[in-house]
């Protein structure tokens, strides 16, 4: 249940965080908005990290098995360059839809072929109905 909960927020925090950076954009840049995003995240990590007992060295980092997991926060920069574009052109909710749906299909990829570390899964039918469901969801949502 605490999962879900977690996953809620996350979810409602991002809709709300695309449309206050895209604000930030309108008003700034993207690479302003974008580096200020980035930089007050670094802070409050840092803070976060101190306050909660620093239960892994900052040098632990530099041992990670696979190097390329450290391109989350270069992908950070693009996720919040291509979420500001996105709310811009096609509005916050169709943009927040569009992504999930792109999270969802590239999540099941990632486990049916169990890349990057995770645990591979089977196919199942249902996943792709459910799927094919959220896409026709969307259509419906959006008609024009």
């Amino acid at each position: 249940m605490l999962g879900i909960i977690i996953a809620i927020v996350s979810g409602a925090l991002m809709s709300v965080q695309g449309v206050f950076n895209t604000g930030v954009t309108k008003q700034t840049s993207m690479w302003t908005a974008n580096t200020f995003v980035q930089a007050t995240a670094l802070i409050v990590c840092v803070i976060a990290w101190y306050v909660t007992g620093k239960e892994s060295s900052l040098g632990a980092i530099f041992r990670i098995d696979h190097k390329y997991m450290l391109l989350g926060g270069v992908m950070g920069a693009f996720i919040t360059y291509t979420v500001i574009e996105s709310i811009t052109k096609l509005g916050p909710a169709r943009a927040a839809m569009l992504i999930v749906v792109a999270q969802l299909v590239v999540s099941y990829v990632i486990e049916l072929f169990g890349m990057f570390g995770t645990e591979k899964v089977d196919f199942e039918m249902r996943k792709l109905i459910g799927l094919a469901i959220v896409i026709v969801g969307i259509i419906t949502f959006k008609w024009e």
